[in-house]
């Protein structure tokens, strides 16, 4: 049985948050809210707890989780080569949405790695989040936690919906701010490596770290064959249960929704609201539902509603959700990287697809 346990996140109550650490403590798992994602959390030193994490998401064993610290002095904990430059950059970066990929300690389990000789470390800037790394006096391995491939909970809500039985306790802190998870660097290798877009930009990457490495498969799903040093590179991610697909450009999106209003086969359109304004002034959105991810003058508030919005489609009687392309700049790289993930990089070239697509579902 799950224990629920509410904690105030901007003035948590001590007494809980104790509660809670005596469970990673003793093995247990513990989901818990971060200023991106909720996390679904475990002793990392602890092989046995870990494995549970892999066990209660269906996680394949080959996607590493992230150890949660408490700050920059932990790093020598976990890590065993930190060097003067990360760790720099960790105490100008942190607390805070980045994620340093350095060369591991002998103390840290192969199953938090999965088997690789580097661990991928952040501090999140949460108070419940690190006060429960202090109060269980361990790092925390933490992936996101939902079912693997569904899209990442943002919402206490959406925790109980994936976890509620699976889990030793989940934490209702609110929503989290961000709504998409860290950055992660690779900082084993010069110039530093991005390895996956999230709520820290490679704009403020670059301030900090001068050149970094933008690989130009970034946003895609490595192969069987390729070796994932980091979560969020292998494996379908993030993703509904209904067939979602990206619009390339504003114009098949309104071809789309026209082509929709008459078919007998209804769909969902996730876009901005300035989008929505204008669909609705110019076409009869019969059998089309509208899901508004926020603004494109504000694209944290897009990123911050993105999750919720992929859980919202599986709620409509849509066929199918067709998402709006949005500026990859800022934290726009994030959120066009998670989109690409969840739609399997499908998108409706031309408008005579949307029919071979419905007719498919």
């Amino acid at each position: 049985m799950t224990e629920i346990i509410r904690i105030n996140p901007t003035d948590p109550e001590i007494n809980r948050v104790i509660r809670a650490a005596k469970v990673i403590r003793e093995g247990g798992t513990v989901a818990f809210p971060t200023e991106t994602v909720y996390g679904l959390g475990a002793n990392g030193f602890d092989p046995a707890a870990c494995r549970r994490i892999f066990e209660i998401k269906g996680r394949p064993a080959d996607n590493p989780l992230i150890l949660h610290i408490l700050g920059p002095d932990w790093l020598d904990r976990v890590a065993g080569e930190v060097g003067g430059r990360a760790m720099e950059f960790a105490e100008k970066a942190w607390p805070g949405p980045i994620t340093l990929v350095l060369k591991k300690n002998a103390k840290v389990p192969g199953v938090v790695t999965a088997g690789l000789d580097t661990v991928a470390i952040r501090c999140p800037a949460h108070r419940i989040a690190l006060e429960l790394i202090e109060y269980s006096g361990v790092p925390i391995a933490a992936p996101s936690a939902n079912l693997s491939t569904k899209p990442s909970t943002t919402r206490f809500e959406h925790v109980v919906d994936d976890l509620d039985g699976k889990v030793d306790v989940i934490i209702d802190g609110g929503d989290a701010t961000f709504g998409v998870e860290s950055t992660i660097i690779n900082m084993t290798v010069e110039p530093p490596v991005l390895l996956r877009p999230g709520a820290f930009t490679v704009e403020e990457l670059e301030k900090h770290l001068g050149r970094i490495m933008v690989p130009e498969a970034v946003n895609r799903t490595a192969t069987d064959g390729e070796v994932a040093i980091a979560p969020g590179m292998k494996y379908r991610h993030y993703a509904p249960d209904k067939m979602l697909v990206l619009a390339n450009d504003s114009t098949i999106l309104r071809g789309a929704a026209m082509m929709a209003a008459d078919m007998d086969d209804p769909i969902a359109i996730l876009c901005s609201s300035e989008t929505a304004n204008s669909l609705m002034k110019s076409i009869k959105l019969r059998n089309i539902s509208v899901i508004i991810l926020g603004s494109e003058g504000n694209l944290y508030e897009v990123a911050r509603n993105l999750f919720d919005a992929f859980r919202a489609l599986d709620e409509t009687s849509a066929k199918m959700g067709i998402v709006q392309k949005f500026d990859d700049k800022g934290i726009g790289m994030a959120i066009m990287n998670r989109i690409s993930k969840a739609t399997g990089n499908s998108a409706i070239e031309k408008l005579g697809d949307l029919e071979g697509m419905l007719e498919a579902q």
